[in-house]
C-alpha cells in the first residue's frame, strides 16, 4: 500500500506522530493530536483504531500511538513531500519562509510521488528545508538530534541556529527579522534575567515563547 492509497487524514496523523519525536521530543498524546487536528478526543481515538487496523500504528487507549514500520515509511514519505514543497516554494516561487507551511499542507496531499521526485531533482536534492528540518529519504534512517538543544536551554556562548519551528507564521516572521535563521551564528547571553541573542552585532531580547521555537548547537 502506497502513501497515496491512505486518506489525507491518515497521512496527517502519521506525519504528526513521526514529527513529534524527530528532535528528541516525547511521543504525541491523543490530546495533543486532537488539538493539532482541531477535532475531539473521540474522533482521534477512532481514527487511531482505524490506522491500527490498517497496520500503520500500534495503539492502546490512554497511551501515545506508535508507528509500525509501514506507518513510518508512509510518515517519512509525507514529511519528505511537505519539506520539499516548502523548499520549492521558497527557492523557485519566491515565497517567504513564514508563508510556506500552510501552502505546503494544502498541496502535499494532491502531489504525486513523480512530481515530488521531479521537484527533488530540480532543486538538486536539498538536505534541509527553509526552516532547517532535514528532508528525509524513504528507507533512510533519520538523523539523531545529538548536540542540539533548545535556545532556552543554551548557556552563554556562541551557537549555530539549526532549526526554527514553522508552527506559527507570525513568530517565524519575527525570528527571521531578528536574524535567527538556520545557519546563523549567534551570541547567547543573559541580561537582567532575560535571554539576549546577538546576531550581526545587534543584541535582541528573546521571549521564552519565541526562544522555544529555536534549536541550536555549539558553534564549531
Amino acid at each position: 500500500m502506497g502513501v497515496d492509497e491512505i486518506s489525507p487524514v491518515a497521512q496527517d496523523y502519521l506525519k504528526a506522530i513521526w514529527s513529534a519525536t524527530e528532535w528528541g521530543g516525547p511521543p504525541i498524546t491523543t490530546k495533543a493530536l486532537a488539538a493539532r487536528q482541531g477535532t475531539t478526543l473521540a474522533t482521534v481515538s477512532e481514527t487511531l483504531r482505524r490506522l491500527a487496523a490498517q497496520g500503520l500504528v500500534d495503539y492502546e487507549p490512554y497511551r501515545p500511538a506508535r508507528l509500525t514500520p509501514a506507518g513510518e515509511r508512509h510518515a517519512v514519505a509525507m514529511v519528505r513531500r511537505h519539506r520539499l514543497l516548502e523548499t520549492f516554494l521558497v527557492q523557485v516561487l519566491g515565497y517567504a519562509w513564514d508563508e510556506v507551511h500552510d501552502e505546503a499542507e494544502r498541496i502535499e496531499h494532491a502531489a504525486s510521488d513523480r512530481l515530488i521526485d521531479r521537484i527533488d531533482d530540480h532543486l538538486g536534492r536539498p538536505v534541509v528545508d527553509p526552516h532547517g528540518d532535514p528532508i528525509p529519504r524513504v528507507d533512510v534512517p533519520r538523523p539523531a538530534p545529538s548536540e542540539v538543544l533548545g535556545l532556552p536551554d543554551a548557556s552563554p556562548g556562541v551557537y549555530e541556529v539549526v532549526r526554527v519551528s514553522d508552527a506559527e507564521a507570525s513568530r517565524l516572521a519575527w525570528l527571521g527579522a531578528a536574524g535567527l535563521v538556520p545557519g546563523a551564528v549567534v551570541l547567547v547571553a543573559v541580561s537582567d534575567g532575560s535571554l539576549v541573542v546577538e546576531t550581526a552585532g545587534e543584541p535582541v531580547a528573546v521571549t521564552a515563547e519565541d526562544a522555544a521555537a529555536v534549536l541550536v548547537r555549539r558553534a564549531r
